[in-house]
């Protein structure tokens, strides 16, 4: 699995990548000056346990042997590569966007469960333009929330771009159109967790 990520994403990383160092002024040649300390694969890695496990980037930053802001620059660059692949759920399928993963719900009859998670961050630099907005209110720490569809056996099919932690679940919903993909007549009901919620997805023209 993990050589087939590096096959198919690490070759879209290196052309961005030096997109990136083509498109500004320079005084030195393309691929000159300090190499990256932390290889691709390196950095598919990190980025796939800090999805998967929430671990801080600065627990990753010492696990590679690297500063935190290299981390947070890795998981900045690779995260939306890993989006933009999509989520295989079946040999011939695969969901990009959340109208696909709402589509695909409403064909087979799924239950398809939205929540928002929160993930620890190092707090803002004194100064810095909007600081308070990365504190949770349920929490009380400096965090940022991304908004998830998983099916009801808890299996992650979409994860939006993250927000302060500030941004309640509903507000940060509406703001990715997600309330314009909900059924008319949502049948709602509340798991062990408040937050959390679920909804019978009907075919998609009845939407």
């Amino acid at each position: 699995m993990i050589a087939e990520l590096v096959a198919e994403i690490g070759p879209l990383w290196h052309e961005r990548h030096q997109a990136v160092l083509t498109s500004r002024p320079r005084r030195r040649a393309v691929g000159a000056g300090a190499k990256y300390k932390l290889v691709f694969i390196d950095r598919l890695l990190a980025t796939l346990v800090h999805l998967r496990h929430a671990t801080t980037h600065d627990v990753l930053a010492c696990w590679f042997g690297v500063d935190r802001s290299t981390i947070t620059r890795a998981i900045g660059e690779v995260r939306p590569l890993l989006a933009e692949r999509g989520c295989t759920v079946a040999p011939d399928i695969r969901l990009r966007t959340l109208a696909e993963v709402i589509d695909h719900l409403g064909a087979s009859g799924q239950t398809g469960i939205i929540d928002g998670t929160e993930v620890r961050v190092r707090r803002p630099a004194v100064g810095r333009k909007d600081r308070e907005k990365f504190i949770s209110g349920k929490n009380k720490q400096n965090a940022v929330k991304s908004m998830v569809v998983t099916g009801a056996e808890g299996r992650l099919l979409f994860c939006s771009p993250a927000e302060p932690a500030s941004c309640a679940d509903i507000t940060h919903a509406r703001k990715l159109g997600w309330s314009s993909s909900w059924p008319t007549v949502r049948p709602w009901r509340s798991s062990p967790m408040p937050a959390t919620r679920a909804w019978a997805h009907r075919p998609a023209a009845a939407w």
